[in-house]
């Protein structure tokens, strides 16, 4: 069929690029919540210093959680529209066929709402935890 590789595209292409940004996502939470615990505030010589080094990183993950609902969508698309295709092609294709291809259109979708989701709550807790630490400098410098 001309169609499949379109079907392989949003199994292997779009929900595997949804992985490979979730793995990035955590990946880059984890190392960016390691250092907020080991910073040395005493050692920053000021506040900008401070912000620059705590917010290193953090742009990487607001852009996948403003990202992965479209990157989704794409795959919904592209799903949708190999239903619609298969229909075309199959004048026989019975409701459970068409259902069953519009239910696995919606798996990239779901995916992508859920890194972003992941992403957002990520990105919140990590802003939070700058903020924080930024005020607890300021305090103990006095600025």
């Amino acid at each position: 069929m001309q169609m499949e590789w379109l079907s392989a595209l949003v199994d292997h292409g779009v929900l595997g690029l949804l992985g490979l940004l979730s793995v990035l996502v955590v990946a880059t939470g984890l190392e960016r919540w390691s250092l907020y615990r080991h910073v040395d505030l005493a050692a920053v010589l000021s506040a900008d210093a401070l912000e620059l080094l705590l917010t290193q990183r953090l742009s990487l993950i607001a852009s996948v959680a403003s990202n992965a609902p479209y990157l989704g969508l794409l795959g919904t698309v592209f799903g949708i529209m190999l239903t619609f295709h298969r229909m075309g092609q199959d004048a026989a294709a019975d409701v459970g066929q068409i259902m069953t291809g519009l239910a696995l259109a919606l798996k990239a979708t779901a995916a992508g709402l859920v890194v972003a989701l992941m992403a957002v709550t990520l990105y919140n807790a990590l802003q939070r935890r700058a903020r924080v630490l930024t005020l607890q400098w300021r305090m103990r410098h006095g600025r």
